[in-house]
């Protein structure tokens, strides 16, 4: 069985957490578990094949959802790496697997009281799409719109994605 990670990342904050999250996957996966694949948006297959048992999608929270065409050229105004798509496009246009287990997760900046988030619209997104097994996953905060990861996010994305390792030996993703 395979994991498939699908993020979008514009300053490189969700991409570092992303691999990071894939790297605690592979530590806590027996190899003859399956592998661990990482996926930038721009490239992600839309049609996701059988092998693959968990899909993680994950991206940065935009003006408190995923991204938007606007928003990724706000942040492309501000340096940020340019995208063709983000997520919502991606999520449009992914063919459905109504049984696979789907987790979204996010990274956004740590700002009191501010609602909103990316891995929350993913999920109800997925689901709205066809993926009825989609659910919300974590939140990891970033100091600012450009980063960096706040200290700490890192070590618990490496945990969560053990953890995910679990769910998936035991077959409970």
């Amino acid at each position: 069985m395979k994991v498939l990670i699908v993020h979008e990342s514009l300053f490189g904050n969700t991409r570092q957490v992303a691999e990071t999250i894939a790297e605690g996957l592979r530590q806590g996966l027996a190899p003859e578990l399956g592998e661990v694949a990482l996926v930038d948006v721009d490239q992600a297959p839309t049609s996701i094949g059988d092998d693959v048992g968990l899909l993680l999608v994950g991206g940065p929270t935009h003006a408190f959802s995923m991204t938007r065409p606007q928003t990724r050229q706000e942040a492309a105004a501000k340096g940020a790496a340019s995208s063709r798509q983000g997520l919502r496009e991606w999520i449009w246009a992914v063919t459905p697997r109504e049984s696979l287990p789907v987790v979204t997760f996010d990274t956004r900046v740590h700002v009191r009281m501010l609602p909103g988030s990316a891995a929350a619209a993913a999920a109800k997104a997925l689901r709205h799409r066809g993926f009825d097994r989609a659910e919300r996953g974590e939140t990891f905060w970033v100091r600012d719109t450009a980063g960096p990861v706040v200290e700490g996010e890192l070590e618990r994305a490496l945990r969560w994605g053990a953890e995910l390792a679990t769910r998936v030996a035991h077959g409970v993703s």
